[in-house]
């Protein structure tokens, strides 16, 4: 069964909104207070080691307007523009980045279906939305948090306020890097 891997950029109170700067968030752009070339390593080796993307509305948007004029040395935006891409959207019809699928209707259902289908692992990139959705469903299998060191103090939270069950993480790892960002590596702590 593939799994589905969350990834977040996070500041310490939790805000995950805009970390790119290109949604219009007041703070947005935040993340890049940060460069980090370990971060940027563990990044390149997170893309390349899951099978496709799974992706909410505002991020598909946000990255589709960007990755395909993008290009670099190392190949992360070959991969972006290469692997497939599965969106959660009500209001899209129409999907113009290249080997992106659109899926319609239960959002439960329409994950668990495919996680049941033949692949590697699935990565969720942003997509707040999304992410809360999956996780009141509980088909989150590993969460791995950016947490950068800077409070915000305004702006969309990972984990909301209501409408999640009491949800219990298990640290499997936990990294600082230089910048002084913390790359936190979290499995659901489910009952057997």
């Amino acid at each position: 069964m593939r799994r589905i891997v969350l990834s977040e950029f996070m500041s310490l109170d939790g805000v995950i909104e805009d970390p790119g700067g290109a949604e219009g968030y007041e703070h947005g752009g935040w993340s890049f207070k940060f460069q980090d070339p370990e971060g940027m390593a563990y990044k390149l080796d997170e893309v390349m080691e899951h099978d496709a993307m799974l992706l909410g509305r505002v991020t598909y948007e946000g990255f589709a307007a960007a990755w395909p004029g993008i290009t670099d040395e190392v190949g992360f935006a070959e991969r972006m523009n290469s692997m497939p891409k599965h969106v959660v959207s009500s209001t899209l019809t129409e999907l113009g980045w290249n080997n992106s699928t659109l899926l319609r209707g239960s959002v439960a259902e329409a994950v668990a279906e495919l996680k049941e289908q033949p692949g590697g692992d699935i990565l969720v990139a942003g997509s707040a939305t999304l992410a809360q959705a999956l996780m009141a469903h509980d088909l989150i299998d590993e969460y791995r948090l950016m947490v950068f060191p800077i409070v915000l103090g305004s702006g969309k939270r990972l984990f909301p306020k209501q409408a999640v069950p009491p949800l219990v993480l298990k640290l499997e790892q936990c990294r600082q890097l230089g910048s002084g960002t913390l790359i936190l590596t979290y499995a659901p702590a489910r009952e057997a």
